[in-house]
């Protein structure tokens, strides 16, 4: 197979790429580095030589020509609020226009596209695990509205598209993902809570730590990815781990797992923060034969050495 991979040089980027060519697969990465990074393939470069074939592109301009393309992964746009909330006007754009861009290289390719929208789109859910067919409880003017209605628009491109236009289009949600590989820098919960519990520093909870989130590790974030870009279903489908457990609950597990004397410290709730995030996964059981293997405890103890590796070098 040959393959595109939009932001193939961020977090989850990088591990699709790098599962692809384990697979055997000829991978073509487009990523602009604000937010992802060359060292992060720059391994893969070294391993699988001209298998992969990276272009630094920006997904806001028409995608260079490929040729015959199989797959189109269309991941390309920042994930972490704090990277999002930078330049809302740009997320809105490499959101909709960025996936419009997508649609026309799949297209010109011949290539099934599969995107990779978000369980923002559900907002601040009043359904408790959310469904694909819940219609969602999304702020159009809050901080993260940029992000979560952008997500929206870029599912209803690849809908129509995909009804009008006779591409191949598939949709997933994704969930809270993690694992070897995240910026320190990116504001996510994991990275800060296990940082500062190597340093033995307070860990920052926001309100009482009761707001749930659902982590997924990478591994088997990317085994859905593969199995939902292969289904002939073009719904959406929530990827994500239905462990639903609460901040504070993840602070205290993580502490426990890196033997820290960290507090926990209580702050201010972020504005539009979401108090529960928790999927229901019976379509992707159903449809792909889909759920995650890899326990919270299990994916946190293979994450924790990547970020004591970060802090060894600094």
């Amino acid at each position: 197979m040959e393959a595109l991979v939009t932001g193939g040089a961020g977090f989850l980027g990088t591990h699709l790429v790098k599962r692809l060519l384990k697979d055997g697969h000829t991978v073509h990465v487009l990523d602009n580095l604000q937010t992802g990074s060359l060292h992060n393939l720059q391994p893969l470069i070294q391993e699988f030589g001209d298998r992969i074939k990276y272009q630094q592109h920006d997904v806001l301009q028409p995608f260079p020509e490929f040729g015959n393309l199989d797959q189109i992964f269309h991941l390309a746009c920042p994930a972490s609020p704090i990277h999002y909330q930078k330049d809302e006007l740009n997320t809105l754009k490499v959101n909709v226009i960025g996936t419009l861009n997508a649609i026309e290289c799949a297209k010109n390719s011949g290539a099934r596209l599969l995107i990779t929208s978000t369980s923002e789109v559900y907002g601040d859910p009043l359904e408790s695990p959310q469904k694909e067919t819940y219609r969602g409880n999304v702020s159009t003017t809050g901080i993260r509205a940029a992000y979560d209605v952008g997500k929206m628009g870029a599912e209803a491109a690849v809908a129509a598209a995909t009804r009008q236009q006779g591409i191949q289009g598939r949709i997933v949600r994704i969930f809270n993902t993690y694992g070897p590989g995240m910026s320190p820098k990116d504001g996510r919960v994991i990275p800060n809570f296990i940082q500062a519990a190597l340093k033995g520093e307070p860990l920052e909870i926001y309100g009482d730590g009761s707001q749930t989130r659902s982590l997924c590790f990478a591994d088997d974030m990317v085994e859905g990815l593969l199995k939902a870009a292969a289904s002939d279903h073009p719904e959406p489908i929530n990827l994500g781990n239905p462990d639903e457990r609460t901040i504070k609950e993840l602070a205290l597990l993580i502490i426990k797992l890196t033997d820290s004397k960290s507090k926990l410290v209580e702050k201010p709730l972020p504005q539009d923060d979401p108090k529960q995030r928790c999927p229901n996964i019976t379509r992707a059981k159903e449809i792909l034969g889909w759920q995650p293997r890899i326990s919270l405890e299990e994916g946190l103890r293979a994450t924790i050495p990547y970020f004591e590796a970060l802090q060894t070098r600094v």
